[in-house]
């Protein structure tokens, strides 16, 4: 029994094209309903399919305060680029 809830239910039907969208983009065959012939490979590449083209760059952004001139901060971005 999945714990998963779509928050808007209404859109459960653009839910289930994206799904299906991302598995032909890493070449899994879906079909309608239950697809417990999957195996975990292929089910985790249609879920790390939707999260890449959901969230395609992770940032994070703190200050690091500059130890060498007192009260000064540097700002500092780092970037994880899905998928590397």
């Amino acid at each position: 029994m999945s714990k998963n809830k779509i928050v808007v239910p209404e859109k459960k039907d653009a839910m289930n094209k994206f799904k299906m969208e991302a598995a032909s983009e890493v070449g899994v065959n879906l079909k309608e309903g239950y697809n417990g012939d999957l195996t975990s490979k292929q089910a985790g590449s249609v879920g790390g399919q939707m999260v890449n083209l959901m969230m395609p760059e992770q940032q994070w952004k703190f200050q690091r305060i500059n130890r060498n001139a007192y009260g000064h901060c540097t700002h500092i971005t780092l970037s994880m680029v899905a998928g590397l």
